[in-house]
């Protein structure tokens, strides 16, 4: 059967928003209008407060949608294996499990990314040959969007990791984004040959091993080139990845709030704003980050999907969305077969089993 026509199974953690489950049930009912009849909705979280939701949702009150009771929650501030191995009641947990059970065909959750990032590598391993998962953004350029990853699942990752995370982001710009022959830059302090610290000057040296065979390495590059479309796929470390992340996030909420009091200061700023209405439509649509709501955790054995813990409905359904086409287009098999040539060029020697998945054996 044709994967597009095959029954998928999508497991929400309910509980894990800022915004409480009432907005992850309205993201997920925006998800039934839009996906494939074939979608079923498994729903993680306390019973009593879901149902009570549904019962009041018409869209949610159809049997795509069912509930496994979770009474436990993954708080924000818990500690990545305690707050998993600790809490195996919890709705990241137990999602997680039927992910693993292959229940589901993939997971979304707005909950402690630490946790999250731990509880995949525990409960689901990462794909052979795959060291670190890596969290993959995707953001918008002059021209086009681009993707960026580390965004924070490896604060502190090793060369050969950040290799890794390129394959595995070279991948997702493939599927998410449409292109070919994506092009990858590695972020660092200057474009310069000897710029940077050891670990951006082994890295660089190991992308360029694999450039051309396996990815499309277009060299270093600075912080004010990453929105100029000069590659498709940033890659750096989950340390200056989150950095970059949350300034960009923050700035962005700067100079919205900026702009809305500037224009509101007079009638003649507000007389203008209202004939540009249509110009700041526009705008607002270019750098909406709704239609990519969510992060996928690459690297792991099942499909993994970080939304913002703030995330509103539209980044729910966008997330949604976005864990869907991961399924449906099987971007698992291009991606072992990638790492394994990766491997084969930089490290012909395994590496002993060891860290989270050495733990749970």
């Amino acid at each position: 059967m044709d994967k597009t026509e095959a029954r998928l199974t999508l497991a929400v953690d309910a509980m894990g928003s800022d915004k409480g489950p009432q907005e992850v049930l309205e993201g997920v009912a925006q998800a039934v209008e839009f996906s494939p009849r074939s979608t079923d909705f498994m729903l993680f979280g306390q019973e009593e407060i879901l149902s009570e939701i549904i019962e009041k949702h018409s869209v949610l009150g159809n049997a795509r949608v069912s509930v496994r009771h979770a009474p436990e929650i993954v708080g924000m501030d818990e500690k990545p294996i305690a707050g998993i191995k600790g809490k195996k009641n919890s709705s990241m947990s137990l999602a997680l499990l039927a992910l693993k059970n292959g229940e589901a065909d993939a997971l979304l959750s707005c909950g402690n990314t630490g946790c999250l990032m731990a509880g995949g590598a525990i409960r689901l391993r990462t794909l052979e040959g795959v060291e670190r998962p890596a969290l993959c953004t995707i953001w918008p350029g002059r021209e086009r969007y681009f993707t960026l990853l580390d965004a924070g699942a490896n604060p502190h990752a090793k060369p050969f990791h950040i290799v890794q995370s390129a394959v595995l982001g070279s991948n997702y710009a493939r599927l998410a984004l449409g292109l070919v022959r994506p092009k990858v830059g590695l972020l660092t302090i200057g474009t310069e040959e000897g710029k940077g610290n050891e670990v951006i000057h082994e890295t660089h040296s190991m992308l360029k091993d694999i450039d051309g065979s396996i990815l499309n390495y277009a060299g270093l590059i600075e912080g004010f080139q990453i929105f100029e479309n000069v590659v498709d796929v940033v890659v750096c470390d989950g340390f200056v990845g989150n950095i970059v992340l949350k300034a960009c996030e923050s700035l962005s909420k700067l100079i919205g709030s900026f702009l809305d009091e500037e224009l509101k200061r007079n009638a003649l700023r507000k007389t203008g704003a209202l004939l540009s209405k249509g110009a700041f439509r526009s705008l607002k649509q270019r750098i909406n980050p709704e239609q990519f709501g969510g992060a996928p955790l690459l690297g792991l054995t099942k499909n993994v999907i970080k939304a913002h813990g703030s995330s509103n409905r539209n980044h729910i359904s966008g997330a949604i969305k976005i864990a869907l086409d991961l399924v449906q287009h099987d971007m698992l098999s291009q991606v072992t077969e990638d790492i394994r040539e990766t491997n084969e060029l930089l490290r012909p020697e395994p590496l002993p089993v060891k860290g989270l998945q050495a733990k749970e054996k």
